[in-house]
């Protein structure tokens, strides 16, 4: 590969160390892999790592050698860099060291962290923050959008029997495309909406009538050849998107494009939420599984709330864990007294929706009298999205994101866990693999932020947020 004129010529990547967000020091990850540091000096890209940086993640200091890096000690790696990426963000102490007017690319959060932009504010220092780089175009995986234009199909078809406010919806098995449905569904806010196993066996589940719905992909499910007769005879309506991707997809996905303008803006780019969500949802039941030994986890109550990419996440360990069902609660569902209903019998709770920002600290999905008076001693509540003091959590008792040193703390006979890098906690290799391609990509990729920040991308702009100096 040539080389081209960089912007940024540069570029230190830093170990993790103790800050805010990062007591003790626990994070082992790096922004970095030495594979994706070989793309960069390839690209004609100085790159510097500081010792030990994926000693972690079980990259040794030769691995970033091989791959055309210059080590450096921690008094020299933040020194007359154009570019510094880490992983979280920054010690009060590491600002100090930095050059003014240099970058640095990080995992912000400065809304969480406030005095930390007073800090890099006061050093000039230009910030990219990781978690605020998205999408432009917004990207659209036609194999997913599929699981939506079937749900849609289906709603259309269930809602000439009932409103769909009336309809309880039931989704057998999930994956990626499941998925897709399941968002769509909770969005037109039905009575209530499930996710069964595929080993369920359907003579078990209460008052079917012609206000439930079945939602599955018939290759997905494991020994029931008979299940739309048993649905039928029960009343119930059942949909296949199995038969709907054979008879309509092509069609639907070509008539889609030709109704929807390509959005500008998509979902983030260095993300990963769907490992946060599996990380959670893991030490969810393995915290449940301590708290009640005598309990078959697969017939757990447990409630998923939202159904975003970080809610999903936790949904794929769910099922991969073959729970037998569990409810996913939207809008309607929290409304008001409704959502008491399925806190009161729920062992394991797992919080994957945000407030709006003006709600924040006004209003709580589970409040601390829910803690007291309605959910049962020894159940969990995981917060995956987690808070702080200038950034609530939904969840009242989750005062500030809880850290490996400290992982979970119990609250009126609750166990309550909102760890701040949920990845970290059984998902930290695959998420570090994850996240540095991204930030690489992001380098030298389609948005090239290599060029430096007075030439940013429409996706890139909105994650400076501070600068530019």
């Amino acid at each position: 590969m040539s080389k081209i004129i960089n912007e940024y010529k540069s570029i230190g990547i830093v170990r993790e160390c103790e800050s805010a967000e990062n007591p003790g020091g626990l994070e082992k990850r790096v922004a970095l892999i030495p594979s994706d540091v070989g793309r960069l000096t390839a690209y004609g890209i100085e790159v510097f790592v500081e010792h030990g940086a994926g000693k972690g993640v079980n990259f040794s200091d030769q691995d970033y050698i091989d791959n055309g890096a210059i080590m450096q000690g921690a008094d020299e790696i933040y020194l007359n860099k154009e570019l510094i990426v880490k992983f979280k963000g920054p010690s009060a102490e590491s600002i100090k060291q930095m050059t003014p007017g240099c970058t640095l690319m990080c995992m912000a959060h400065l809304h969480s962290f406030p005095e930390r932009k007073e800090k890099l504010n006061q050093q000039k220092i230009n910030v990219v923050a990781m978690e605020g780089i998205i999408e432009s175009p917004k990207v659209i995986d036609d194999s997913e959008l599929l699981g939506q234009l079937a749900m849609q199909v289906a709603l259309s078809s269930a809602s000439q029997h009932c409103p769909i406010e009336q309809l309880d919806i039931f989704i057998i098995g999930y994956d990626k495309q499941l998925a897709k449905a399941l968002q769509f569904a909770a969005r037109q806010s039905p009575n209530s909406l499930s996710v069964l196993s595929s080993h369920i066996d359907i003579e078990k589940i209460n008052q079917i009538n012609e206000n439930t719905l079945f939602f599955y992909n018939s290759p997905m499910l494991v020994a029931d050849t008979q299940l739309r007769e048993k649905i039928r005879l029960a009343g119930g309506q059942y949909f296949d998107i199995a038969h709907f991707i054979e008879s309509s997809g092509s069609a639907g996905i070509a008539a889609y494009h030709d109704t929807h303008q390509q959005e500008e803006f998509g979902g983030r780019r260095i993300q990963c939420l769907n490992e946060a969500g599996r990380a959670a949802a893991k030490y969810g039941l393995a915290l449940l599984k301590e708290n009640k030994p005598q309990l078959d986890i697969r017939q757990a109550k447990i409630v998923v709330l939202g159904y975003g990419n970080v809610a999903s996440g936790a949904m794929q360990e769910l099922k991969s864990n073959e729970i037998h069902s569990f409810a996913v609660l939207g809008a309607a569902q929290t409304k008001n007294t409704r959502i008491e209903a399925w806190l009161q019998d729920a062992d394991l709770i797992i919080n994957g929706a945000e407030l709006a920002k003006e709600l924040r600290g006004k209003q709580y999905l589970v409040t601390n009298e829910h803690l007291k008076t309605t959910i049962r001693d020894g159940s969990v509540l995981i917060d995956i999205v987690g808070g702080s003091k200038t950034n609530p959590s939904a969840i009242e008792a989750v005062k500030t994101c809880t850290f490996l040193s400290a992982p979970h703390f119990v609250q009126d006979g609750i166990t309550i866990a909102a760890l701040f890098g949920w990845p970290m906690m059984g998902m930290m290799r695959e998420s570090n693999l994850a996240y540095s391609q991204q930030i690489t990509d992001v380098l030298i990729g389609q948005d090239q932020l290599i060029q430096g920040i007075d030439n940013l991308t429409a996706g890139v702009k909105p994650a400076l947020v501070v600068g530019p100096y």
